[in-house]
């Protein structure tokens, strides 16, 4: 496990007087592998925060969810998830294809408490394990270099009401997103995707689209 604090964060620490704080969280808190407990609240999990560096140095932070145990740990040092249909701009999984490097966040909002991962990232079309993640386009596989476990005190407690209508489920089609049914991106999906709109009831223009993600109907 390399340094993690660099000449940027000592300068924070000495201006607060935070060095040898810092130094002593990162001994107790920083691990370079999952231990049980830490898999058993990543594997129970039904979403986490994954953020991934594009070609301009940007960070990119993506929401990813799916039934609880979507995130499997293999080992104490990998765990792997899928990655279902999205909007067709692949940000995350473009950028991990150039930049390794990966930040994840997994959240309890109802205890509350929360775990994050640094680590490397990489994706194989043709991981075998795809077909254990129903309704996967690809699958991402994490080395783990760093878990640990943050204060939850600025974490607000929610309750989850209801699971998403399009986590691809076993016993069921997954819906078709509302959203390729929207008028100016008939010309542009792919074939496979081009029967969506008239299955759903017809296009829809983007300000129709606006009106249904405000009402929570998208």
């Amino acid at each position: 496990m390399t340094e993690i604090y660099g000449e940027q964060h000592r300068a924070m620490q000495d201006a607060f007087e935070t060095k040898n704080l810092a130094d002593r969280v990162n001994a107790i808190i920083v691990a370079e592998d999952i231990d049980d407990d830490r898999k058993g609240f990543i594997e129970t999990r039904d979403l986490f925060f994954l953020t991934t560096i594009d070609h301009r140095g940007y960070p990119t932070c993506s929401y990813k969810g799916g039934n609880p145990g979507f995130v499997k740990v293999l080992d104490s040092k990998t765990l792997v998830f899928p990655s279902y249909d999205g909007n067709g701009m692949f940000l995350s999984m473009g950028n991990i294809t150039a930049n390794n490097k990966v930040g994840m966040l997994f959240i309890d909002f109802e205890t509350p408490h929360r775990i994050r991962v640094h680590g490397s990232a990489s994706i194989d079309r043709n991981d075998p394990l795809i077909a254990e993640f129903h309704g996967a386009q690809l699958v991402v596989r994490v080395t783990v270099t760093e878990v640990f476990i943050n204060c939850p005190r600025y974490i607000h407690k929610y309750q989850r009401v209801a699971v998403s209508k399009y986590v691809p489920q076993t016993e069921c089609a997954t819906p078709p997103a509302q959203w390729k049914r929207i008028d100016a991106i008939q010309d542009a999906l792919p074939e496979r995707d081009k029967h969506i709109a008239e299955s759903l009831g017809g296009t829809i223009t983007p300000e129709e689209y606006g009106e249904m993600l405000l009402k929570g109907e998208a």
